[in-house]
Formats: C-alpha cells, structure tokens, sequence
C-alpha cells in the first residue's frame, strides 16, 4: 500500500484500445488493429482500483468522485469537498490560512517534505477550516486534505482545529468537520499526540455551549484522529465503504491472534455495530448535512434538540 501511495507515477497511461471507443486510433502502424494500445496522457482518464472501470476525469469530477459501475467514493481534495457543500462553492471566510508548520524536533527532511507537499496541493497544511453557508445557515466547517502528508495530524491541524472550534462557540454556529487521516504525525513525536487532547477539550467545551457538532468520516480515518475529535460528534458519519478505525488489520489480528471479519472497520461494518449513526452517499451529503443545520438551527430544532439532551441527563 506504502509502495502504490508514494512511488514514482508514470506520465503515461497505457489502457487497452477495446477500452477507449470514443478515443481516436492510434497512427502506430506497427500495432495490429484490435491489439494495439494508446497511450494516453496521465490525469485524462481513470480507473477504479474497486470494480476496474475506466472513467474519463471530467466525468469522474460531474459525479462528484464517485464511481458509476460500483459506487466507489475517490477520496476529494479539501477545495472540492467545499465546492460540492457550500452553498457559495467556497468559503465566505477562511481561518488561519498562513499558519504553518515548524520543526521543533528537528527531524531530519521534514521541512523539505512539507515544502514539497504545499507546492503540490496549494495549501500550507493538510487542513482548511472557516465559515460558509450551508442551505441557507452560517456553519463553521473544517476540511483534511489527504494529499497533504496523508492528513496526518501535527501541531498546526490541531491548532486550526481547535481554533474553528473556538470560532464556532464565538459565532454561535454549528461545526462541521471532514476527516481524512492516517492518524498522529510522526515527525513532532509527543507534539502531535497532544493534539488528540487539545481538540477534545474545545469540544467539550463546544458541547457545554449546546452546539451542533457534525462528524465526517472519510476513506481512511484512523490512529489519533479517529480516536479523538472525529469520533465526538454529535452526529458521526461516514461515506461508503470509508476505512475507519485505530490501528490496521494486520496489528490487532497478531495482537488478539483471531481472524477478523472481511468488512471488519468499514463504515457500513461500524454503522451495523452502533459505532456511526449514519452512513450517507457523497450525493445526498449537502442535503443531509443541511437538514441537521438546519434542524439544529431553526428555534423549533433548537428547543426538541435541548428538551432531549435535558431528558437524557436525568
């Protein structure tokens, strides 16, 4: 998996021609017609690593990422998945866009690695947080973006975490965050593993003031991310077929030596086990992320919403 996440890609795709009716044939006199293949610059079309079917990139992008043989959800960078929500397409706000990460334990490359990634995704972290609209209601939402050090969490996503939190109880808005982690970020050591208890504690505090709190799980969410803020939601959620959970497969099978379930930490394998409230297609998220607003927001939702929580600490 480490190998198919950071080698080298190839500028070129070779997809066989029975594949590519709609793509001109190849002026290569040296290939048998029906054998021959194209090449076909990298980024034009794409294969689902689920079901095997071929896309091209701007179709894949209309539907929203998703595949339309199998239903496979590609993972979003942070721009799109605000792109596919917002009522704007965008933030209306943007929170801490500057702040960047230093190198307090001087790990060897780790400033080179980080400058490369914010080249590659146009961000300074693996986190976009601020306020937008949503069906018509002010949220505060935060976005990981898995390009970015596989949205591992440092110091500086904490931070911007913890301080969207911060934003939303000033604001009196709800909150709404989109994960997408490998986990803790090894490179800051104790640093990053603090983070877990920073952002629980603003959430709490978040709780205290009787706000909403949606939890998004992407494809994957796990280590210290999913065992702390994505797991506190009011609502968690999840995409279809997200891998969610605390350590792999391989770890908790040689350490409880059993063989685990084949959709063992899938969303719909934690929904069925009462770990996740729901499960809801990349299609039908807007709408339903909207109606939690707006149920929590409208002074109805509000007062059902405070009568419950009352009965429930009695």
């Amino acid at each position: 998996m480490l190998k198919d996440l950071f080698g080298k890609k190839r500028k070129f795709a070779t997809v066989p021609s029975e594949t590519l009716a709609r793509v001109p044939a190849s002026t290569d006199p040296s290939k048998e017609a029906g054998t021959r293949e194209k090449e076909v610059p990298e980024g034009l079309m794409n294969k689902c690593p689920h079901c095997g079917t071929i896309h091209y990139s701007k179709d894949l992008e209309k539907n929203l990422r998703v595949c339309k043989g199998c239903q496979y959800h590609y993972s979003m960078s942070a721009p799109e998945r605000l792109a596919s929500l917002l009522d704007e397409g965008a933030l209306t706000e943007e929170f801490d866009a500057n702040l960047t990460t230093a190198n307090p334990l001087g790990f060897p490359g780790y400033l080179e690695k980080l400058e490369q990634d914010k080249v590659n995704t146009n961000l300074n972290e693996a986190i976009i947080t601020g306020e937008g609209v949503l069906g018509g209601n002010r949220i505060v939402i935060g976005v990981m973006d898995s390009r970015f050090r596989m949205a591992s969490m440092g110091s500086v996503v904490g931070e911007k975490i913890t301080r969207a939190i911060e934003q939303a109880i000033a604001r009196r808005l709800p909150f709404i965050l989109f994960s997408a982690s490998g986990g803790a970020r090894m490179q800051e050591g104790v640093l990053s593993l603090m983070q877990m208890a920073k952002t629980s504690a603003a959430l709490s505090r978040l709780d205290r003031e009787r706000l909403l709190f949606v939890s998004v799980m992407t494809n994957p969410t796990y280590g210290g991310v999913s065992a702390s803020f994505s797991s506190l939601g009011d609502y968690n959620i999840a995409e279809p077929g997200a891998m969610i959970g605390f350590a792999g497969r391989r770890v908790i099978e040689q350490t409880i030596r059993q063989e685990l379930p084949k959709d063992f930490q899938t969303a719909e394998f934690l929904l069925k086990n009462g770990q996740l409230d729901m499960v809801v297609h990349r299609k039908d998220m807007r709408a339903t992320l909207a109606k939690l607003v707006e149920m929590h927001t409208s002074r109805e939702g509000v007062e059902a919403w405070q009568e419950n929580s009352l009965l429930k600490s009695h």
